[in-house]
């Protein structure tokens, strides 16, 4: 049978004062004597003994924590973002629960539901698709402060920081074309989720731009994975008669499956095919040659979002805000001009 958890009255007990002497010194409320804290003091840390955040937090409609819920932890774009989000609120005192969604609606409204139970202070969230907006609702209805990230929801007035998605993908479609690229595939996530959407609307809008017509099957929807990079690459080069000269990967865990799927094929980057990327490849992967990218800055977009979220809990009130970050061109040797021949 394991040993019972120290109580307040125990620590009284062992001080010679009452529980609400206890629960002042531990609040640090009311007139409490030098001599009175030091025994209060003394018996809490001879009995090890911790106490009740749940119970405090009731009392004082306050538990100083933030969650954040963020779509696939494994991938360091969120990695880096959580640790600006953890920066932030560890310099105001706060604590951050990380949840992993997986992108999944199930998982999101559970740990919503967990969150909500436990009082938590403000939400940090990257919605999962089209069902998300009942989540944020639920949150909404609740007065807790909320923040979206990476992807506002259509018709939600509520604090937003995201990164421009649709310029970042029409950078990289011009670029392709600039060195010749006409048959341009887009290979992106989920089709309901709002990053797939837009960096889609970039791709066609720099198509369109150039007058060149959009082919659909050259845009494929799959999923933020490594292996949803893979199949969509199988896919798109089946048709050996209608290949595409270049590939976008939508998202960076996306690119890591266009390069192994090209691998396998025994076609060489840049020689074969060129790759652009959005957000740059984890450090540990051997993908070469390095991509050429339009990149985010996560930890600083997880720094604005954690301002954001502590502002809005200070001051409920104030203004809704978007807060909209600029995405890096970056060239490597991932690209090559299309020679005359492949057209």
């Amino acid at each position: 049978m394991s040993p019972k958890r120290p109580t307040i009255r125990d620590v009284a007990k062992a001080a010679n004062v009452a529980p609400t002497t206890v629960s002042r010194v531990i609040n640090n409320r009311g007139y409490i004597s030098d001599e009175t804290r030091q025994r209060v003091e003394a018996a809490i840390s001879a009995l090890n003994y911790i106490p009740n955040a749940l119970s405090q937090s009731l009392r004082y409609q306050k538990t100083d924590t933030i969650a954040l819920l963020v779509s696939d932890i494994t991938n360091p774009f969120w990695t880096t973002f959580a640790r600006g989000v953890e920066d932030v609120c560890w310099a105001h005192d706060l604590h951050v629960i990380l949840c992993n969604t997986d992108e999944k609606d199930t998982k999101l409204a559970n740990y919503v539901q967990m969150l909500l139970q436990r009082q938590t202070d403000g939400f940090l969230l990257v919605p999962t698709g089209k069902h998300s907006d009942a989540v944020v609702d639920q949150i909404l209805q609740t007065y807790i402060p909320l923040v979206v990230v990476d992807r506002p929801i259509r018709g939600v007035r509520v604090d937003t920081v995201r990164s421009e998605s649709e310029k970042g993908a029409y950078l990289l479609t011009n670029h392709l074309l600039s060195l010749g690229h006409r048959r341009i595939g887009i290979l992106t996530g989920p089709p309901d989720i709002y990053t797939s959407k837009k960096r889609v609307e970039g791709y066609r809008l720099a198509l369109q731009e150039a007058g060149i017509p959009v082919d659909e099957g050259m845009i494929l929807y799959g999923t933020f994975t490594a292996e949803g990079g893979y199949a969509m690459t199988e896919t798109i080069l089946a048709d050996e008669h209608n290949r595409p000269t270049a590939i976008i990967a939508a998202q960076n865990f996306i690119a890591i499956g266009v390069v192994r799927a090209l691998r396998a094929a025994k076609l060489n980057v840049p020689d074969d095919l060129s790759i652009v990327s959005i957000d740059d490849l984890p450090f540990y992967t051997d993908a070469n040659p390095f991509l050429t990218v339009v990149s985010q800055n996560p930890y600083a977009m997880g720094c604005g979002a954690a301002k954001l979220l502590i502002s809005r809990i200070e001051n409920p009130q104030k203004e809704i805000q978007e807060i909209i970050l600029p995405m890096e061109f970056r060239e490597r040797r991932s690209t090559a001009r299309l020679q005359s021949n492949t057209t």
